[in-house]
């Protein structure tokens, strides 16, 4: 997967928002104001950080050693950095899905309305 179809997909999902927060080369996608995906435009090659269930993240880290490795300036226990060209395109769509589901769980009852509103 490039970059073009990681943003094409991320900006698909219902309530998704893109910024750049921390200036031009880094590019954040948030749901409900939420960052889910945060995706370096200049960093070669291309990567995303993803929110994963930190037993997962292990077991990613494993199976995908150097491709998939903790999150890169994020909580390393709750995030992993993820080299988006050289794994399957599949397995990078789950877990976009995957950091997308787990912060729409975290959202109040309130935002969780909304969102199912839009």
């Amino acid at each position: 997967m490039n970059i073009e179809k990681l943003r094409d997909y991320c900006l698909a999902k219902k309530g998704v928002t893109e910024s750049l927060p921390f200036g031009p080369d880094t590019l954040v996608f948030k749901v409900m104001n939420k960052m889910f995906a945060i995706c370096g435009l200049e960093r070669t090659p291309t990567q995303v950080n993803l929110k994963c269930d930190p037993e997962r993240s292990e077991e990613l880290r494993e199976a995908y050693d150097g491709l998939i490795i903790p999150g890169w300036h994020m909580n390393k226990h709750h995030w992993n950095t993820v080299f988006i060209e050289d794994i399957p395109p599949k397995l990078v769509v789950e877990l976009i899905d995957h950091s997308y589901n787990l912060i729409v769980a975290s959202l109040t009852k309130k935002l969780q309305a909304e969102l199912a509103a839009l």
